[in-house]
């Protein structure tokens, strides 16, 4: 098994080396692939140093897998080029998550759509993956008409230029380099991605249409506000969701409790529900807060909590490969 990380000297890169390490996937060949200002650089895997190679190095190599965690314009130019040398990519950008040609993929939700012909599929986005982890099986049962989401995202998300910005401005450096237009340390920005046209950000509308395309609902009503917050790890998110169909707490409960990759923390007599610090570092998406909202007919809210590098991000594509070996559709 030949496994390339395309991205491999960033913050997701690094998680997705360890997440690999940790889950014992049958790496026999390792390509750590970055841009060429890093290669020759040497990246530890499995207790061993391998040195960075570039883009057309790792496609000559022909990978078994490539996993892709480097920016929308390097995935849609060279994504193609490992698919159509056999490899199969699982991409972490936004490019390929609208194509109605490709996968978008949460294991726990949707797998079954994957099938041995996949060569590129997509990653979904940090916020998205979490949110519908939960939803899915609500969904299932109740049928969801309508959601509004507010979400409170880690600086982290926005890769090392936004750590740095964070790290300068805590240490009150004279001079700092800024990722966002106004400072992120101790201090909240309603500015998650570009604004569009809608006066949206591109961030909120990767909620509304990922959404729709995992869960198969193209016509779910969906508004999100995007947020982001001083939290070195985690991303949190406050989700209104309206059923079809009527529901009890305890039911939803239940339900939540008992489905994959999912952690109920609801415990408020002894103040325990999700904080991203909780879930820093772990794979899990955590749920507390699950209360009934009673301003409309079968209304719920849910807090939803999960490491954006790893569920988020790097576990997601891992989860993916470890999905298509199951299956025996990469050997």
């Amino acid at each position: 098994m030949k496994v390339a990380v395309v991205g491999a000297t960033g913050l997701v890169g690094n998680v997705m080396r360890q997440v690999l390490v940790e889950t014992n996937f049958p790496v026999d060949e390792f390509l750590p692939v970055a841009s060429s200002k890093s290669v020759g650089k040497l990246v530890e895997f499995a207790g061993k140093q391998y040195p960075v190679v570039d883009l057309q190095t790792a496609v000559a190599s022909k990978p078994d897998i490539a996993i892709f965690s480097a920016g929308g314009s390097v995935s849609t130019e060279w994504a193609p080029r490992f698919a159509e040398m056999g490899t199969t990519v699982i991409d972490n950008s936004s490019a390929w998550r609208m194509d109605p040609t490709k996968k978008l993929i949460v294991p726990e939700v949707n797998g079954q759509e994957l099938g041995p012909a996949d060569k590129i599929i997509a990653n979904p986005n940090c916020s998205t993956i979490q949110m519908v982890m939960a939803l899915a099986p609500l969904h299932r049962k109740y049928e969801i008409k309508r959601l509004v989401i507010s979400t409170y995202q880690s600086f982290t998300g926005t890769g090392m230029p936004a750590v740095n910005q964070y790290n300068a401005e805590r240490q009150k450096e004279s001079k700092v380099e800024r990722i966002y237009p106004h400072p992120i340390f101790e201090n909240c920005l309603p500015h998650c991605d570009v604004f569009l046209e809608n006066d949206y950000t591109k961030e909120e509308m990767k909620l509304v249409n990922e959404t729709q395309k995992i869960l198969s609902a193209p016509g779910m009503k969906i508004t999100a506000t995007a947020v982001r917050v001083p939290v070195d790890g985690g991303h949190s998110e406050s989700v209104n969701v309206e059923f079809i169909q009527p529901f009890t707490v305890d039911d939803v409960r239940t339900i939540l409790a008992g489905s994959e990759g999912i952690v109920v923390q609801d415990d408020l007599a002894n103040n325990d529900y999700p904080t991203p610090l909780q879930a820093k570092n772990r794979n899990e998406v955590f749920v507390g807060r699950i209360r009934r909202d009673e301003s409309i007919e079968n209304g719920l809210n849910l807090w939803i909590v999960a490491d954006n590098l790893r569920k988020g991000a790097a576990t997601n594509a891992i989860q993916i490969a470890q999905y298509l070996l199951r299956k025996g559709w990469v050997k």
